[in-house]
């Protein structure tokens, strides 16, 4: 029976197992910070093992790696490389939804070597997207066509009829990991020019899009001009990723951005305060002023 190692028990890792439990002859490990969540994943089924995992305890993490027969790596993307590492010392396989970081592709050769697969980028944005592109571009180059502009629109948002909080998003996914994409800095190519936008600009470059009937919003996603080469599309004067959010969305993430609230610096003094006197702080105003009122003068949201 081969087995499989599920790091990180998070909202996209149920429906993997389930999948992999179907064929029945496989045995799933899930290890996690939190055991409870694995365990409401696995609910006890046959060929199942819960097992607690911090995984900035290096011995432990390569204890529960070196069994496996490939690793499902669902922790967020700045574990990949330490995960692949000690997937390459015992030989065994590595999957990710994660962008491929140049540390994680500085691993290629050395797993070529070792005849074994890292395989990246294979969620949704990216993976899914990467999928219907090369159906679409594969279909036009064997009709005798070639690709001279290329734009992609991705991305996870409630359906309409649950699309019911003023934010228009539920998390899919690791909510830090959404707050973390909103830093990033884009590029993509327009018309034969190359556009490199900053990560502080991110949310004031979105544009409306009308798909299936909805009116959304998108704005650039990271880096599209590797595609180009990956998608062998050499042609292509326009290459622009995008990810689709409900209109309102680059608006507030905007602000805030502006109030700081995306920075990850360690916050100091915070023992025994409460959530909104650290937001104060945060914020860099003094424990007198109202939160609101500064928000509301400064990003110039009505209250």
């Amino acid at each position: 029976m081969k087995k499989a190692l599920f790091l990180g028990a998070g909202m996209v890792a149920k429906p993997i197992i389930d999948y992999l439990l179907k064929t029945g002859n496989i045995f799933v490990t899930s290890a996690t910070r939190t055991v409870s969540k694995a365990q409401h994943i696995l609910q006890n089924r046959l060929n199942t093992q819960a097992v607690p995992l911090l995984v900035d305890n290096d011995s432990d993490l390569e204890k529960v790696i070196k069994p496996a027969d490939i690793v499902i790596s669902l922790l967020p993307y700045t574990y990949h490389v330490k995960t692949a590492k000690i997937c390459l010392r015992y030989g065994i396989p590595l999957v990710t939804t994660s962008y491929v970081s140049p540390q994680m592709k500085e691993l290629d050769n050395a797993a070529r070597l070792k005849n074994i697969i890292f395989l990246n980028e294979i969620g949704l944005d990216p993976g899914i997207d990467h999928m219907s592109a090369m159906r679409i571009i594969h279909n036009v180059e064997k009709r005798g066509g070639k690709i001279t502009s290329f734009r992609s629109y991705c991305g996870g948002i409630p359906a309409p009829d649950s699309n019911n909080n003023p934010w228009g998003y539920k998390f899919s996914w690791s909510p830090r990991g959404v707050l973390m994409a909103g830093r990033n800095n884009a590029r993509y190519l327009q018309d034969g020019k190359i556009i490199e936008i900053e990560g502080k600009d991110l949310f004031r470059n979105n544009w409306s899009r009308k798909i299936g009937g909805m009116d959304l919003e998108t704005y650039p996603n990271r880096d599209s001009m590797p595609y180009i080469d990956l998608y062998g599309i050499k042609d292509t004067r326009t290459m622009f990723r995008g990810t689709l959010r409900y209109p309102g969305w680059c608006r507030t993430m905007l602000k805030v951005s502006q109030l700081g609230m995306l920075k990850e610096n360690e916050i100091a003094g915070v023992k025994g305060h409460t959530y909104r006197e650290i937001f104060k702080q945060i914020l860099g105003i003094d424990q007198k002023t109202d939160p609101i009122d500064f928000i509301s003068r400064t990003a110039g949201i009505d209250k």
